[in-house]
């Protein structure tokens, strides 16, 4: 269920701006956000330079974590209709010796598929439809955002539509979700730390004339003559990407007749599939410094790029404005200082920070064309491979920085930062996965027969934040009031494995703190005090 706040401003504070916030840019990320903020009960405005929606492919799969945080948009029940799980991705030689071999579960810990492909034009029209169903969101499309400025208590944004008619719109906060090229970035002048790793690859996307069957779903060929990628890009669709060789001409890779003939060996011809789109791009390795000035945030492709091995940029993007909506609209709800917003930067940077790394790296591996270098590697890999079968996907990486219960050293106190998992439960509404049962925003999750021996200011206090205060009862238990049966154990067995009764989780899903016995209402003491929401006189502890 959306998390919607009980927050209302002023009468008449409404009518003197435009929205509370305005989102520059309608891709997958910054819809997101309007969804995510309109859930709330927040008036958002989404600007898009163009007048009709996108018709060609971009990303092409997401992972299970960010299944996770789609579904949270209220699109749940579509996603399964737009995608196709993943089996495996492995990586070959060209001798087709196996160098990577990852074994993707269709139930994976967050209760998704651990990888879903996609024809990302579905998934802007499930999120479009998510949108119009929200009275909060207005999309206004054929609109360049050509200015932005900060006044005392909110921003102006001027754009121009296609005559260079010009309207200014005003909004307390703005969010730049405008890709690569961000005008949002541009003006407020902030650095980017551009690593230099890039390369030029052919991209063609196809729609397949009859249903196939490609194992493994995805595969990288490291073949130093031509390294290529074939992945699946949802129902029906498929795409290949082809790297452009030393000496190559990119004019002579970028013609449809060269397309056709890359894809001929795997069995796609002009009888075989459609040809939806052949063109030529250069991944970046680069993000931003800052992402935030003032009332402007940076989200998405506008804040990092990524090179695409891990498949991680539009989850990045997702996982941006998760973390940022819920942050936004405690701050619009005067229930945190807006410098709980700087929070934003210090835990996606970091995180970010870490998967265009990772990217970086597999395609240093990937991206090679020197056949002697070639071969050291695939003997170096196949080394260390011996007698060694497929692997599954790592958790979703955790939380480091921010807004987390820490101990006395300043570290976080395990399982702060984590995501936690998602494991189905039983309501009395019936059975199903627990973000859908017990409803999405912060939670308090119990054991059985555990008391939170929360007093009413504490109570109080996770009743202001929405928060889902739930008792979990073993699979044979009965659920009633906020309790609900854990079916197959996934929250008492996490619960154990950190010797805690209790777990603060945010509406991001990422652990807060957990605690044991007394703990647990120092721990909300905790969370008090880092929104600023102060902790009465003799409260005090770290918890447990």
């Amino acid at each position: 269920m959306p998390e919607v706040s009980s927050y209302e401003p002023p009468p008449g504070a409404r009518s003197t701006m435009d929205a509370d916030v305005i989102v520059v840019g309608n891709g997958p990320v910054g819809a997101a956000l309007g969804v995510l903020l309109a859930q709330r009960g927040r008036r958002v405005t989404v600007l898009e330079r163009r007048r009709r929606p996108y018709t060609l492919p971009r990303a092409t799969s997401f992972d299970g974590e960010t299944a996770r945080l789609l579904a949270g948009c209220g699109t749940g029940a579509g996603l399964g209709r737009i995608t196709e799980p993943a089996g495996a991705y492995q990586w070959r030689t060209a001798a087709d010796e196996i160098l990577l071999d990852i074994a993707f579960r269709t139930e994976g810990p967050y209760g998704w598929p651990d990888a879903n492909t996609m024809h990302q034009p579905a998934l802007e029209e499930l999120l479009a439809a998510r949108a119009a169903e929200l009275p909060g969101v207005t999309v206004v499309r054929g609109r360049q955002v050509v200015g932005i400025e900060e006044r005392e208590d909110r921003v102006a944004v001027t754009a121009e539509d296609e005559d260079g008619a010009a309207r200014t719109y005003t909004a307390r906060w703005v969010v730049g979700c405008d890709g690569a090229n961000s005008f949002v970035r541009h003006h407020l002048d902030v650095p980017v730390t551009d690593l230099g790793f890039s390369y030029e690859w052919l991209l063609c996307d196809v729609r397949l004339r009859e249903p196939r069957v490609f194992v493994p779903t995805n595969l990288q060929i490291c073949d130093p003559a031509r390294p290529t990628t074939l992945v699946g890009s949802g129902p029906g669709h498929r795409r290949w990407e082809f790297m452009r060789l030393p000496g190559e001409r990119a004019a002579e890779l970028n013609r449809e007749e060269t397309a056709w003939r890359l894809l001929a060996p795997y069995g796609v011809t002009p009888d075989t599939a459609t040809l939806l789109r052949s063109t030529t791009y250069i991944f970046q390795a680069r993000w931003a410094e800052r992402w935030r000035a003032g009332r402007v945030l940076l989200a998405g492709d506008a804040a990092h790029l990524m090179p695409p091995f891990a498949g991680q940029g539009m989850c990045s993007g997702i996982r941006d404005v998760v973390n940022l909506a819920w942050k936004l609209d405690l701050v619009l709800g005067g229930l945190a200082p807006e410098s709980l917003l700087d929070t934003y930067t210090e835990e996606r940077r970091a995180q970010v920070h870490e998967s265009i790394l990772s990217s970086v790296q597999l395609g240093r591996v990937i991206c090679v064309t020197d056949p002697t270098a070639a071969a050291d590697r695939d003997a170096t890999i196949l080394a260390g491979r011996r007698d060694r079968g497929p692997t599954v996907p790592d958790p979703a990486k955790p939380l480091t920085r921010g807004l987390l219960h820490r101990s006395g050293d300043g570290s976080p106190t395990a399982p702060a930062g984590e995501v936690i998992p998602q494991g189905r439960v039983r309501g009395p509404g019936g059975t199903g996965l627990f973000d859908d049962v017990v409803g999405r925003g912060f939670v308090l999750l119990l054991a059985p027969g555990a008391d939170a021996g929360l007093d009413e200011e504490q109570s109080a206090f996770l009743t202001d934040l929405g928060t889902h205060v739930v008792r979990l009862l073993p699979e044979d238990g009965e659920p009633k009031g906020g309790a609900v049966a854990d079916v197959g154990g996934v929250y008492r067995a996490f619960l154990s494995r950190h010797r805690a009764d209790a777990v603060l989780v945010r509406p991001d899903y990422h652990v807060y703190g957990a605690a044991s016995g007394p703990g647990t209402a120092a721990l909300v003491d905790d969370l008090r005090a880092q929104l600023g929401a102060g902790v009465p006189a003799g409260a005090g502890g770290s918890g447990a």
